[in-house]
């Protein structure tokens, strides 16, 4: 058993205890009822007198009765216990997920974290609940029943003794076999998972380029494996249950055959008989259940050695312990002889760059020359392979990522938006209140900042700094010029945005991912080509406000566009991962290098284009 495993199991194990004891007394009023019956019966063939047959019944019924009490309460412990541990492996299983680094998932298929998410840790579940009850229950009913019957005639308990380890042999055999197939039907789930996550993703591409039957086709020819994967481990499971209806049937109609012999030649009575054939029918549970959790521990085994891949994951970017935690950061950030490689190849060479706090800085470069890597080493998104990045004079390594990553608002280069209102997606990241109703309840069970979520979502905090985190929101959407076109969607900001923002045009996801991060009011704004899908004049009015908002911060800001960036108080020209220039707007031109030279391109570039649209 897996050590992670065991140790959810040993947090519970009150539980398990108490429920193992309640299965005890389960167990004694269970094997009670066949000695009823011998009573009876016997009584029945010596003459007893009625009420003595009517006090038999009626303890008959007692016993079912008290049984089935006693019965419940224990998978309620058992089963209850398992489900707890289903919550806290799902729990950690999403917390792990949100430490690990970015690289991670740039290597990890979605489909296949999901696959584990479910497939697996219901697998698990089953092991943790189920399997473990049944596990201990058969146990001790096939000790007892076994016992029992050798005080009733011990050649019959010899034979069934015989004939019944032959299940012990069928499930070493298909056991491995189980364990081994489980495992493979599992990978293919998770490669069918990713395969329909990416076409749902991607469903636009899929359809602009007409792939629709070649992606159904792949998706079928991946199905069709899956199926066969799973309807092999069905035939080699499903050997498991006529293999044990032949064993117990064997043993069955021996006892019969030597219990009648027994009886007839006075070795026995007609009541222990019926009592031993109780007996043996109640150790025909346990063989099936034992072939039942069987499965349910090979399979559940198997899943958990894949959530342990996670689990036993090292995120390559963890907070420091202990980590420096500034009040709020001034913005000076230097670069010293900085140098990165990603899978060994070359992004960054000995970066050596000092940015003042409250400086407007720009990098430009040709497409691949490192710039988007060079902004994220700031938030440790990655680090660097050699070298240091400092803010305020500390080696950002040693701040802690809460801190360090509270006090810098990033736009990436691909806006993302959740599937919730425009709000609520402007206000993510922000601390002290909900931007709803205020009372912070809802569906679910949040872990965020409050009391709960609002719909079993992302965490909503309660109502303290409500109204003051709204009038944030507004603000960041007017200097990203979002706000006009806000006026026209059918709810406001409260209309839903749609999954990944697919009911905004792609300039206004970029204005909204701006709007987000300009929210927080933080110490160090990150534009990484944040402008690219807005027209020029829309660009002109947000650097406009942007100029005004990024005075009193220190601001970096990507871009491909020259006007974007001419006003910057510092341009760092980038090429093949090495700062090759650097200056203002008006010394680099005087320079007449690379930066020039993209910036003649440009003005043709323009040139053309104005051109092409000018009326003939």
């Amino acid at each position: 058993m897996s050590r992670r495993l065991r140790a959810y199991i040993l947090r519970h194990r009150r539980a398990y205890l108490i429920g193992f004891v309640v299965s005890l007394f389960s167990t004694g009023l269970q094997v009670t009822n066949p000695w009823v019956l011998r009573l009876a019966i016997d009584g029945i063939r010596g003459g007893a007198a009625p009420g003595l047959l009517a006090g038999l019944a009626a303890a008959y019924v007692a016993v079912a009765v008290a049984g089935g009490l006693i019965r419940f309460h224990w998978r309620m412990l058992m089963l209850g216990a398992g489900r707890q541990i289903e919550y806290e492996i799902r729990n950690d299983y999403f917390a792990q997920l949100q430490r690990l680094h970015q690289g991670f998932f740039q290597h990890t298929r979605t489909g296949d974290l999901m696959a584990r998410a479910t497939n697996d840790l219901n697998a698990v579940s089953r092991l943790t609940s189920a399997g473990l009850m049944h596990s201990s229950n058969t146990i001790v009913l096939f000790a007892t029943a076994s016992a029992l019957m050798f005080t009733i005639d011990r050649p019959l308990a010899l034979l069934v003794m015989i004939i019944l380890p032959l299940v012990s042999g069928v499930f070493v055999v298909l056991g491995r076999r189980i364990h081994r197939q489980f495992e493979q039907v599992q990978e293919q789930f998770s490669t069918l998972s990713a395969r329909a996550q990416e076409n749902f993703s991607g469903i636009r591409v899929v359809k602009a380029f007409a792939q629709e039957e070649a992606e159904i086709g792949a998706f079928a020819g991946i199905n069709r494996e899956y199926v066969w994967r799973a309807l092999r481990l069905a035939r080699t499971s499903g050997a498991l249950w006529p293999s044990m209806t032949f064993i117990l049937g064997l043993a069955a109609s021996l006892v019969l055959w030597q219990g009648g012999i027994a009886v007839v030649v006075g070795r026995i009575t007609l009541g222990q008989l019926v009592q031993f054939f109780g007996y043996l029918m109640m150790l025909s549970w346990p063989m099936i259940a034992l072939g039942w959790t069987t499965n349910l521990i090979q399979q559940g085994m198997a899943s958990m050695r894949r959530l342990d891949e996670i689990f036993e994951t090292k995120p390559a970017v963890a907070s420091p312990q202990p980590a420096a935690a500034p009040a709020r950061l001034r913005g000076e950030i230097e670069f010293a002889s900085v140098s990165f490689a990603y899978d060994r190849q070359p992004v960054l060479s000995d970066i050596i760059l000092k940015i003042p706090a409250g400086a407007t800085v720009a990098i430009v470069g040709p497409t691949g020359s490192g710039k988007s890597t060079l902004v994220s080493l700031i938030p440790r998104l990655v680090d660097p392979t050699r070298g240091a990045v400092s803010i305020d004079g500390v080696d950002v390594r040693q701040v802690s990522l809460a801190s360090l990553r509270g006090s810098i608002g990033f736009v990436p280069q691909e806006p993302f938006l959740f599937s919730d209102t425009l709000e609520e997606n402007l206000a993510f990241g922000l601390d002290g209140g909900d931007l709803g109703d205020g009372d912070g309840t809802g569906d679910g069970e949040g872990s965020g900042n409050g009391k709960g979520t609002g719909d079993g979502g992302r965490p909503r905090a309660g109502t303290t700094g409500g109204v003051r985190n709204g009038q944030r929101v507004r603000e960041a959407a007017e200097i990203a010029r979002l706000a006009r076109d806000v006026e026209g969607f059918p709810h406001g900001y409260q209309t839903v945005v749609g999954e990944r923002g697919v009911t905004l045009s792609g300039g206004q996801k970029q204005r909204a991912t701006i709007a987000r991060a300009l929210a927080r009011d933080p110490a160090v704004l990150i534009l990484d080509d944040a402008l690219s899908s807005v027209d020029t004049h829309t660009e002109e009015e947000i650097l406009q406000g942007l100029r005004r908002f990024m005075a009193t911060r220190t601001s970096i800001i990507i871009s491909h566009r020259i006007s974007t960036v001419r006003h910057a108080d510092l341009i760092v020209v980038l090429d093949g991962g090495r700062i090759v220039e650097q200056g203002t707007h008006e010394a680099l031109l005087a320079a007449g290098g690379l930066y020039a030279e993209l910036y003649q391109k440009q003005l043709l570039r323009e040139a053309l284009e104005a051109e092409d649209l000018a009326p003939s």
